[in-house]
């Protein structure tokens, strides 16, 4: 029975793929379109994409050719590939703007960007442009039961922005480049109001405004020192029970040391 039953299973792998074979090879579309749509059903979406791609030049302008436009682009969506699944959803969108399936296809190119998306460490172009697309989703499908997975995709590609920036200016920091530092925590701050990393953002300006004042020339010393007790001030009012708060206060010892005297010798 064991033997019988490989066998079976045999032929009609055999019988399938001859079937396959045949579609890909034959003239007919609509045989062609048949056995994709089987394929697909199946979820065999790589072999169910190489006949639909044979034949979809062949449907433009057809009633079908919705359909087919659909498949396609979904097929690739589920294969994981979202450069193709992005591009083909943006066409069925443009194509065809009152189908049924336009917010699931809006939706499915947006999130083929997100899937795109790479490491906060490298260049941020498609975290960019897969924030634009979820947007546009959002405003366009408000009532959308999509609508809160979007809203959370759209908020750790804005942690990603906001990571790599807050990494930048703390480099900045560790090697010493003060001045850099504090202007790459200013535009962060400005850029990401509401940023998860907010309190590491102005501990670590305060920080390089610190270091920077200590190890100033005497002439812009002072001045240096000001503004590092304003930066701690700042600091201090948004996070009162911060992780950071000791450290800081310590270095605002230093800084009201060496500010007193200037008091001093004034």
């Amino acid at each position: 029975m064991k033997n019988l039953f490989y066998i079976l299973i045999t032929f009609l792998v055999l019988s399938s793929c001859s079937e396959y074979q045949k579609a890909l090879k034959s003239e007919d579309i609509a045989v062609k379109f048949k056995k994709g749509e089987e394929l697909y059903n199946a979820g065999k979406y790589s072999k169910a994409n190489k006949l639909f791609e044979q034949i979809i030049p062949s449907y433009r302008g057809k009633p079908q050719a919705e359909k087919l436009m659909y498949l396609n682009a979904n097929a690739s969506y589920e294969m994981e590939d979202y450069y193709v699944s992005s591009y083909h959803f943006e066409r069925f969108v443009s194509a065809y703007p009152t189908s049924e399936k336009i917010e699931e296809a809006t939706f499915k190119s947006a999130k083929s960007y997100y899937k795109l998306s790479p490491a906060y460490s490298k260049d941020q172009s498609e975290t960019i442009t897969a924030i634009e697309k979820l947007q546009e989703f959002v405003n366009i499908f408000p009532e959308s039961e999509d609508l809160s997975e979007a809203n959370q995709l759209v908020k750790e590609l804005v942690f990603k922005l906001e990571k790599k920036a807050f990494e930048i200016a703390k480099q900045y920091n560790h090697i010493s480049d003060f001045k850099a530092s504090m202007a790459s925590f200013d535009t962060f701050i400005i850029d990401f109001p509401g940023a998860q990393l907010r309190e590491d953002a102005l501990y670590y300006r305060f920080d390089s405004a610190y270091q920077l004042a200590m190890k100033s020339v005497e002439y812009k010393k002072k001045d240096r020192l000001e503004t590092a007790k304003k930066y701690y001030m700042s600091f201090k009012q948004g996070y009162a029970n911060s992780q950071y708060l000791e450290k800081a206060t310590d270095k605002l010892n230093d800084i009201e040391e060496e500010l007193e005297n200037y008091s001093t010798k004034s």
